[in-house]
């Protein structure tokens, strides 16, 4: 099956018509028009510096319900101690940079200069959100996502000190139930978001959940002090 070429027009072919691997279209453009559209259908783009603008609709999806985040005994005891100050919006641009820095044992990073220029404009819009672990003073990690409607499109998380990254998921997947939020998208599979309580479901599933949620109004602006 030939793999779809976007151009000008902001229009995506239906998502049943993506590749095995999840591939369903390349090219466009990060405006925030095309990315709303984009995760509006259940597609979002992830690409490497140097090629194409590549956008994917896996099935199955990777995601977590709320009500089902799970909770170690050891996150429970660092969120009692209280051993990071967790924050909403405070920074994001610290946040999608942080995200950027290559991991441990790899080259590069996903997140390209047009991709990290792409979600500030998101942020500045009021749809993209970001979470912060501070630790003394300074960022330990966070993670920065797509909020529309009822649904939470998490993209990126980093950590810089143990336990960082999880503190804020945790603390975001508490605060997205409380807001009546369906679903956190997740997308792809990680050790790290499984040990939460992340779990596939069929990409008919995840369409039906991602309709309802976008039936009702987005948390739009900033997020700070939720």
């Amino acid at each position: 099956m030939p793999i779809f070429e976007l151009h000008d027009e902001i229009i995506f072919p239906p998502v049943h018509l993506a590749e095995k691997n999840g591939i369903l279209a390349v090219g466009g453009d990060l405006s925030p028009e095309r990315l709303t559209a984009a995760y509006s259908q259940g597609i979002f783009p992830w690409y490497s510096e140097g090629e194409p603008i590549i956008w994917w609709s896996p099935d199955p999806r990777f995601v977590l319900f709320p009500p089902e985040l799970q909770v170690s005994r050891t996150m429970r005891q660092v969120l009692r101690r209280k051993i990071f100050e967790i924050t909403l919006d405070e920074d994001f641009n610290g946040v999608i940079q942080g995200c950027q820095e290559p991991r441990k044992h790899e080259r590069g990073t996903w997140i390209t200069v047009e991709m990290l220029d792409a979600y500030l404009r998101l942020h500045e819009i009021g749809i993209a959100h970001s979470v912060e672990a501070w630790r003394d003073g300074e960022l330990a990690g966070g993670l920065y996502g797509v909020s529309l409607g009822k649904c939470f499109f998490g993209e990126s998380m980093f950590t810089r000190m143990s336990n960082a990254s999880k503190a804020a998921f945790i603390t975001l997947a508490g605060k997205l139930d409380a807001m009546g939020f369906l679903i956190i998208d997740c997308q792809v599979y990680t050790d790290h978001l499984a040990s939460l309580g992340g779990r596939f479901i069929s990409r008919e599933e995840y369409l039906d959940i991602l309709n309802e949620g976008l039936s009702s109004r987005t948390i739009q602006g900033s997020w700070k002090g939720r």
